[in-house]
């Protein structure tokens, strides 16, 4: 089966890895000229280790990444609301990871590369629309260094390319800009010294737009040594910089200073913070309404192009490498490849888009923002639960991370007539619930 993946983030070269896992050969286009470590943090969740590590890319993923060990929610003081173990710590199988965005995008690049051949993935291909029919759909792009046109005809087109998706834009024609909510994130990466106990996550404030939170991302040297920290600092104020869904403006380091100052966290110094980094890039927080179907015909979403959601619960990045595995499952069972998208699509969408309208609801941050509107600590177990009831909606409890069966296709596994699934416990579809993501 020819599969044609439009985007080289994380999303595109995880459903490519998970694809020629599955024995497919994909091409992907990537619209950017070259592919280089931009960006800032990103948090992989054990559910999207546990299917990185299946694609064997395990030890890649701890020579670039830092597993944090506690999840830490405070005021604005930084008094502790609550906070609790992640990854191991918590009795995952597989630990939570902390990373740099760009550093993950080259290091699923080289994989992709690597095991696919040097031109799997071809840059500078502005995707610029498709046609179907009942054997094959057509992709169009544009070669930006030549400027002539380039097509691509494969039995599979999926749309991996973020959340001004293109391909989503021709399913979707008049949908129009993403859906803001007035936050903007200043977002930058500095070296500092260890925060708390130098693996630590911390989110402190309360509702979106008075909220702020640090990671650290990179820890290479010696006792007392900086470590590399992801801090993002959400403001109110009125829009700037590009249309809503891409990078805004540099703020300047004496405004970030500003708007750190009525902060009062003494185990972090915010003035180092807005002072050491390289760059600070406002962002608006914006995300897209829930579609009511992903896959039409031979064409398909996933990842951010999908689903985009407000960044609560650290769970985009890990939807999308969860979306590739499925999809590359879902083909591999099935030689009809509209059958096979249409089940993907079915096992997919219903639970990531319940995400996207719980990320609205402030997603497990309901705690702090409970805390803001009652000083003091919160009842008894309330925490807790508001955890646990994400987790359980996001398919990441320890249970469901640690005991659902492999998204990995079998070498001997036949393909299966048109919506069958496959009976027994090796098939991760015999465990769906109505509105489950699937084993996860």
């Amino acid at each position: 089966m020819r599969v044609a993946v439009v985007g080289g983030g994380i999303a595109g070269l995880t459903c490519a890895l998970s694809l020629h896992a599955a024995g497919f050969a994909p091409r992907v286009y990537e619209a950017a000229r070259r592919v280089e470590a931009v960006g800032v943090g990103i948090n992989l969740l054990p559910h999207a280790v546990r299917e990185l590590a299946e694609l064997g890319l395990a030890n890649e993923l701890a020579s670039v990444a830092l597993p944090p060990h506690r999840l830490n929610y405070h005021d604005w003081t930084g008094g502790t609301v609550w906070e609790e173990p992640l990854g191991h710590a918590a009795g995952y199988r597989w630990p939570q990871y902390s990373v740099h965005r760009g550093r993950l995008q080259l290091l699923l690049l080289a994989a992709v590369r690597e095991r696919l051949g040097p031109h799997t993935v071809r840059t500078g291909m502005l995707f610029q629309g498709f046609e179907q029919d009942a054997d094959a759909v057509r992709a169009r792009f544009l070669d930006r260094t030549s400027g002539r046109p380039v097509f691509d005809t494969a039995d599979v087109l999926v749309g991996a390319d973020g959340i001004d998706s293109a391909v989503r834009g021709r399913l979707y024609p008049d949908e129009g800009l993403p859906n803001g909510n007035g936050v903007h994130m200043w977002r930058g990466v500095t070296p500092h010294p260890r925060v708390l106990d130098g693996r630590s996550i911390v989110v402190a404030g309360g509702t979106p737009g008075a909220k702020f939170v640090a990671y650290p991302i990179e820890d290479r040297g010696p006792a007392g040594a900086d470590t590399l920290v992801n801090w993002v600092l959400e403001v109110r104020h009125g829009p700037s910089g590009p249309p809503p869904g891409g990078p805004g403006r540099r703020v300047p380091a004496a405004e970030a200073r500003a708007g750190l100052s009525s902060w009062h966290l003494p185990w972090i110094d915010l003035a180092a913070l807005a002072e050491r980094s390289a760059a600070i890039v406002e962002y608006p927080m914006v995300d897209r309404d829930p579609l009511p179907r992903w896959s039409f015909g031979r064409v398909t979403l996933l990842g951010d192009a999908a689903h985009p959601m407000f960044p609560m619960g650290m769970n985009g990045g890990s939807q999308s490498v969860v979306d590739g595995r499925v999809l590359a499952w879902c083909l591999a069972r099935d030689d009809d490849a509209v059958a096979a998208l249409h089940r993907y699509d079915r096992m997919r969408r219903p639970a990531v888009n319940a995400i996207v309208l719980a990320n609205r609801d402030l997603g497990p941050e309901e705690s702090i923002a409970r805390a803001e509107e009652q000083p003091g600590s919160l009842p008894t177990g309330l925490a807790e639960r508001i955890a646990t009831r994400y987790k359980q909606l996001t398919g990441a409890t320890v249970t469901q991370v640690n005991t659902h069966s492999s998204w990995t296709v079998p070498a001997e596994a036949l393909v299966q007539e048109p919506d069958q699934p496959a009976e027994g416990p090796g098939d991760p579809s015999a465990h769906l619930t109505p509105g489950a993501t699937g084993p996860r």
